[in-house]
């Protein structure tokens, strides 16, 4: 996935989870933040960032936060990136060789999951999640505490019962993590439905991603540890 225009700037405030106060060729500049997430380890005052720049009349912000360099790593933070690249991987055979079908938000018992697919003589449904969150090498999934993405695992297992496929894809926002592993300590209760889905037949992916300043594509496995 690719954006249009990126500029560089300095991250100086976020006064609340939509906006943040960033530094632009020497002027403050109110934009918008594509990650409603805590992100507190990366939103530091002074840290690189980089923004795609919009001249949409209607908008309230001339620009959208979307990556950031975190100790020498480029990391993208764009809460919609992770399903843009997710979709075009799967449409690009990542998960089946032959896809016949690909379908985004596709409803499942009280759930729109992110994709139903279709393909080498399977079908089932992919959950993604975008990962941030680094802490010494590993990743972690979620950064706050999420009910909806527990739901989310509960419709999975129900996909298995019915004699579906059933994906959750963690899409690590970055390269070079070590390994990825659930957030136990911020979200317990997600964390043991993702082992649960686990062993209810779900299956878990993790992979990292090819960051620019102006795209994001899903690049290779990242190590599972529950």
């Amino acid at each position: 996935m690719h954006y249009q225009t990126i500029v560089q700037g300095v991250f100086l405030e976020r006064p609340n989870r939509f906006i943040a106060l960033v530094e632009i060729d020497g002027a403050p500049q109110i934009c918008h933040v594509k990650n409603t997430g805590r992100c507190r380890e990366l939103l530091v005052p002074g840290t690189q960032v980089f923004l795609e720049h919009s001249v949409h009349p209607a908008r309230k912000t001339a620009y959208d936060l979307i990556a950031v360099v975190k100790n020498g790593r480029l990391i993208n933070m764009d809460s919609q990136a992770p399903n843009k690249a997710a979709g075009e991987w799967l449409s690009s055979g990542g998960l089946y060789s032959e896809v016949s079908t690909l379908k985004p938000e596709c409803p499942y018992g009280g759930s729109r999951l992110d994709f139903y697919v279709e393909g080498d003589r399977k079908r089932g449904f992919v959950e993604v999640k975008g990962v941030t969150l680094e802490q010494n090498g590993a990743v972690l999934f979620p950064d706050a505490p999420t009910s909806r993405g527990t739901k989310h695992l509960r419709e999975l297992i129900q996909c298995v019962e019915d004699g579906l496929e059933a994906y959750v894809l963690f899409v690590i926002q970055m390269k070079g993590a070590a390994y990825f592993t659930p957030n136990d300590g911020t979200d317990p209760a997600f964390g043991q439905a993702l082992r649960q889905a686990a062993k209810a037949g779900v299956t878990l992916l993790a992979y990292d991603c090819e960051v620019t300043p102006s795209s994001m594509r899903i690049a290779n496995p990242v190590e599972i540890c529950l």
